[in-house]
């Protein structure tokens, strides 16, 4: 967001901006106090321009009191890195299987190139962000998972769900008024010493429960949730979990874990779910302060 020059504004001009700092007045008390979970990946964390939007939406939430906390994944940078290094990359049912070679990468590019540049953007607009592993302090823990394809049973390598989550490193942040930036790695409860690269979508829906969230949102590369992909005229706007349950066996393999993530959340008690486009930029800032909101929303 550009700073606006109060001296060459005119007055139809400042009357436009005013009124629309109005508008947003009930969100802004519906949410100041309240942890809102942001999940950030996809296409939003390729482009310079939209991770600088990303940055300012998460410290403009701070500077008005919400209490932000942002849970990142990686995969298109993982998946270049791997490039690189000539390491394959293989998916199933919209996980990535994760060998022995490919944790490292996975470890060092969540938490050791992502983490600390959304950090860095953030802390542009004041000392408010600070990096966090899903490693650190046991803020999670995971077991290892597979993936049921075609009602077969098939492995991932060190992919995990987060069994446990101990949200008290979060929560000591949040008393700082510091805004946790999380990396979703987790170490492996049946191996100590093991980390599992965990899907983040599930990882940001478990922290958010145990945080108590306002609301969930999900940044993604699409609009939002189709009922009847390809047809873009079936985006769903609104729906309860009861319609999402019945649409999951629907969904195309990609949309899954994140709607898995939204369900989770909502069911767990987390007041409000969303998949907004973060390739529009300032998408989370319209989500939460206008009537119309962009992309899904999902309520219990």
């Amino acid at each position: 967001m550009r700073e606006i020059d109060l001296q060459r504004t005119t007055p139809e001009e400042a009357a436009v901006t005013a009124t629309t700092l109005i508008h947003s007045l009930p969100w802004l008390k519906q949410y100041r106090d309240q942890v809102v979970v942001v999940k950030y990946g996809g296409n939003a964390m390729v482009s310079e321009e939209l991770q600088d939007a990303f940055a300012e939406d998460i410290a403009y939430l701070r500077y008005v009191g919400v209490k932000p906390v942002v849970v990142h994944g990686g995969g298109p940078q993982i998946s270049h890195m791997l490039d690189r290094l000539a390491i394959p990359s293989e998916f199933k049912g919209g996980y990535r299987v994760t060998s022995t070679e490919a944790i490292s990468v996975v470890r060092m590019v969540l938490t050791g190139q992502i983490n600390p540049q959304l950090v860095a953007k953030i802390n542009a607009h004041g000392p408010f962000a600070v990096g966090v592993s899903g490693e650190d302090a046991a803020l999670f823990g995971g077991r290892r998972r597979g993936v049921v394809i075609d009602g077969v049973e098939q492995g991932l390598g060190l992919v995990g769900d987060v069994v446990e989550v101990d949200p008290t490193p979060v929560l000591d942040h949040l008393r700082a008024d510091r805004i946790p930036v999380v990396a979703g790695v987790a170490p492996d409860l049946d191996n100590p010493g093991q980390t599992l690269n965990i899907n983040a979508d599930a990882a940001a829906a478990a922290l958010a429960r145990a945080l108590g969230a306002k609301k969930f949102v999900i940044l993604t590369d699409v609009p939002g949730l189709y009922a009847d992909w390809p047809n873009r005229d079936s985006l769903v706007s609104h729906l309860r979990a009861a319609e999402l349950r019945a649409l999951m066996p629907k969904l195309e393999s990609g949309m899954i874990p994140k709607m898995q993530a939204c369900l989770d959340a909502v069911e767990g008690g987390v007041q409000k779910a969303s998949i907004i486009d973060g390739r529009v930029p300032h998408s989370v800032l319209v989500e939460l302060f206008t009537s119309e909101g962009i992309g899904t929303e999902v309520v219990a």
